[in-house]
């Protein structure tokens, strides 16, 4: 039963809804480390104008998953409202990542893919418990 908690209903268990965004932020990180390389390599794209265009499709990702199948119970009942401040959340992990992404890759001359894998993973902390905190209710 609690392997089918997992993956299955509405849970306010924040465990669970970390198990998940573990997931969702799988699939998302996936979207944005795929496109940061595709931009940079073959597009030609200076690695911090890939990072910003392809953590914004992240962004979108996650925020399409996270409201389907983590934090079903927002604090805003406006759609858009909900989006805004998920938005918002996700703009300082932003910042954070570019700032991040900077001081790995040109001020310790970190490669800029092994940089992101860093990053990520502090930029989704962030996501998880600003989103879990300030939108969607316990």
């Amino acid at each position: 039963m609690l392997l089918r908690n997992l993956f299955v209903g509405e849970t306010n268990n924040w465990l669970i809804q970390l198990f998940r965004y573990c997931f969702v932020g799988g699939f998302a990180f996936i979207v944005d480390y795929g496109l940061l390389y595709i931009l940079t390599e073959y597009a030609g794209f200076h690695y911090l104008i890939s990072a910003t265009i392809s953590f914004i499709a992240g962004l979108i990702v996650n925020y399409l998953l996270s409201t389907w199948w983590i934090f079903r119970n927002s604090k805003l009942k406006n759609k858009a409202a909900e989006f805004t401040v998920f938005a918002l959340i996700g703009v300082i992990g932003l910042l954070l990542n570019n700032l991040l992404l900077y001081v790995f890759t040109d001020l310790l001359h970190v490669h800029y893919m092994i940089s992101k894998l860093i990053v990520a993973a502090l930029v989704m902390i962030w996501n998880f418990f600003g989103r879990k905190l300030i939108l969607f209710k316990n």
